[in-house]
Order: C-alpha cells, then sequence, then structure tokens
C-alpha cells in the first residue's frame, strides 16, 4: 500500500533577471549588495553559470564590489604601488601606445591586480587601471565627513563631505566605515568623522574615501 505524506512541496519559479542573462531579479539585487557578488551568493554547481554577472560586477558602477575596488585600488597606488616601470606600462596603455608583450613580467603584474588585461593578444587598461593612475596623481587630505544615514540591507551609508560638495550626499560601503572606525552601525547616523579624500573629484564616482575614523565626540547637533 503507497503511502500518502501529503502534497508534494514545488518552490516557486523565480523571476529572470531582466538586466542579465545568467541570473534571477533576487540573486542580482542581492549580489549588486554584496562585494562577493553574484558568483558568491550562489551555490557550488551554479557558480559557473552566474559567474561575471554584469549586475553585480567590479567593472559594473555603484556596485558594493565596485566600491571595495575604487578602495582597494587607491590604497594600493598610495601606498603599495606597482614598479616604475609597471607604471610606465599602464600610463602607455592608457595613452593607446604600443607596448612590448615581451616584458619581463610588468603585464602579468598589472593583469593580476585588474589595472590591465588582455582583449585577444592585445593588452588594454581597464577602468581599475585608469582609478589607480589617477589616485596616483590626485591630491588627498584629511577631510571631515558627516554621517547622513545608513541602509542596513544595502550595507551601504550617505556621507557628506564638506571639502567637496557639502550638500551632495556621497555613497559609501557600510562595512568600510564600521571596520575604519569601530564604530556600530546604530552610531553613524549624524556622526562627524574623519577620512581621507580626493576632494578635486569631478564627480561622486571619482570621490574615494580612505581611512576613516571618528573624530572629537563625533556628533552634530541637527542630527543627534
Amino acid at each position: 500500500m503507497d503511502e500518502s505524506f501529503g502534497p508534494e512541496y514545488v518552490r516557486p519559479a523565480q523571476k529572470d533577471c531582466p538586466r542579465c542573462a545568467c541570473c534571477t531579479v533576487d540573486l542580482c539585487d542581492r549580489g549588486r549588495d554584496s562585494i562577493m557578488q553574484c558568483a558568491g551568493l550562489t551555490p557550488a554547481e551554479h557558480k559557473g553559470t552566474v559567474r561575471g554577472c554584469p549586475c553585480s560586477a567590479v567593472t559594473t558602477p555603484r556596485t558594493a564590489a565596485w566600491r571595495a575596488a575604487q578602495v582597494r585600488v587607491t590604497l594600493l597606488a598610495r601606498e603599495l604601488p606597482v614598479s616604475e616601470q609597471a607604471e610606465d606600462v599602464l600610463r602607455a596603455l592608457a595613452d593607446s601606445r604600443e607596448v612590448d608583450t615581451d616584458d619581463g613580467g610588468l603585464l602579468p603584474q598589472l593583469t593580476a591586480r585588474g589595472l590591465a588585461e588582455l582583449q585577444g593578444l592585445r593588452p588594454v587598461i581597464t577602468e581599475l587601471g585608469r582609478t589607480y593612475l589617477a589616485a596616483r596623481g590626485d591630491v588627498r587630505s584629511r577631510a571631515v565627513v558627516e554621517v547622513v544615514d545608513v541602509d542596513r540591507r544595502a550595507r551601504t551609508a550617505r556621507v557628506t563631505v564638506a571639502a567637496w560638495r557639502p550638500d551632495e550626499p556621497v555613497t559609501v560601503l557600510l562595512d568600510q566605515i564600521t571596520s575604519d572606525t569601530g564604530l556600530d552601525a546604530d552610531m553613524l547616523p549624524g556622526r562627524l568623522l574623519e577620512a581621507e579624500a580626493n576632494t578635486e573629484a569631478p564627480t561622486a564616482d571619482r570621490l574615494v574615501l580612505t581611512g576613516l575614523r571618528a573624530g572629537g565626540d563625533g556628533r552634530t547637533g541637527a542630527r543627534q
């Protein structure tokens, strides 16, 4: 006799993401806000399908992975730059000049850091490479930063930078702030911080904050 244990549960199908051909809407919504990207939030058997999803990629502006990469490359440029010879190669690529691919390992030094890549057999600079070169030339100085608000779901915070554009909030990864300052997310709204910033940046996407730290008692009167 067959035993019946009730109706079989079938998980409802999830909607495909309209912005890519590899993920569901839910996965891309989560991947966009995670430095792990879509592939890092996917079971092992499906990672190959979603790896490189543009909705969460390092190369897609304003994803969590992109924001983290801007900080990483800026710190690389300021604190642990590539060799002068490798930087000369990178500048040549930025100027669309031909470079010697048999260069004694300089190109691998750049590609390993995501500053250059091969398109076919031709080396080209990446957007991260351009960020690196900009960071090498930027004037960076300490600046007062005020946390306007925090989005726990997206793991971001909106901040204003007085020395840049005090009335234009910019988005920063929440985990960067809490990691740098040691402050809990609940303590951040209305908090005054200090950071190193390229205050001559032309746009919010080019403004990169590093070395965040709490300053004084850190509170503003308006948002206490």
